[in-house]
């Protein structure tokens, strides 16, 4: 049997790609937090030390993963159902075992 999705909803979507996104960046974040962290501070032209990244900033990287994925999955999400009038949906199928 054929099926066609007519409408992805854009919130419940959305919700789920953010939090996936998020926690998927943090396979990244928590290893390059970690090298950071052991970087000696670097020095300029003048001798003066150089501030190295705030832990906030990892902190904020899952967030803005978060944010990012959510938002891009609604426009994705919106773009879908307003194309589906003229193009039709994702068509798959489906069998009854």
């Amino acid at each position: 049997m054929k099926t066609q999705i007519a409408r992805l909803s854009p919130h419940q979507n959305a919700k789920v790609f953010g939090v996936l996104t998020a926690l998927g960046s943090l396979v990244f974040v928590i290893p390059m937090a970690i090298l950071v962290s052991f970087i000696p501070p670097g020095v300029d032209a003048a001798g003066n030390a150089v501030d190295q990244p705030s832990p906030l900033f990892f902190l904020f990287l899952p967030i803005a993963y978060l944010l990012m994925g959510y938002i891009m999955t609604v426009v994705g999400c919106a773009l879908y159902n307003w194309m589906y009038q003229y193009l039709g949906g994702i068509e798959y199928e489906s069998r009854d075992q």
